[in-house]
């Protein structure tokens, strides 16, 4: 993958404005990248797959130009920039590249599956504040049967970032009730599992059946 700079252009879904309590702390911009590194049977955002399922291109200086007129709204309130997609990991020289230019004070969020190569939370890791983390569920063969792929790199990437300190507060880690895939007693442990390793912030929420 093309390792995105200042210069560099991306797809994206969309940009969406004045989000409150959804997206993180405070009023959120919304960035929403194209592209994803899973094919989640009830996914929310299936464009993000598709070949023409973006809405344009942005560079990182193009998008600060873009998002700067909420600036304010995000000192006044805590609030900042939710990077989400799609898996916005993958997009992380865009991201840093973006980061170098905001203003310190605005509060960055990541949405991720986290199942990325390291490399790409190495890099955003000095400029991400808070962390949504949509783990689906830690049982290895209902998130394969989900998903289409492995968990391991996804567990392998929690357990990195919660080795750093403080991480633990700052992650927020949502857990699916996912129609014929898990069940409440899935969901528990899923709970279980993630109370063990000290995450304390977690959001369980259903999926709708398709």
């Amino acid at each position: 993958m093309m390792d995105e700079g200042y210069n560099n252009r991306v797809p994206i879904i969309g940009v969406a404005r004045h989000r409150l309590a959804v997206d993180g702390q405070g009023v959120t911009t919304l960035v929403a990248f194209h592209g994803c590194t899973l094919h989640c049977r009830y996914c929310l955002n299936a464009q993000c797959l598709r070949a023409n399922g973006f809405s344009r291109t942005i560079t990182p200086p193009e998008l600060l130009d873009e998002v700067m007129i909420d600036n304010l709204y995000f000192l006044a309130t805590g609030g900042g920039i939710t990077f989400g997609g799609g898996e916005p990991a993958i997009r992380s020289g865009f991201i840093d590249a973006f980061c170098r230019m905001a203003p310190p004070e605005w509060h960055i969020t990541m949405e991720t599956a986290l199942n990325v190569d390291r490399h790409h939370l190495e890099r955003l890791l000095p400029h991400v504040h808070q962390y949504i983390i949509d783990i689906k569920d830690m049982n290895p063969g209902i998130y394969r049967r989900y998903t289409g792929y492995d968990n391991q790199c996804v567990l392998d990437n929690l357990q990195w970032l919660l080795s750093h300190d403080g991480m633990a507060e700052r992650i927020v880690v949502r857990v699916p009730h996912i129609p014929d895939f898990n069940t409440d007693a899935d969901v528990n442990r899923t709970r279980e599992h993630l109370t063990a390793l000290g995450i304390s912030h977690i959001d369980e929420f259903a999926y709708a059946r398709r």
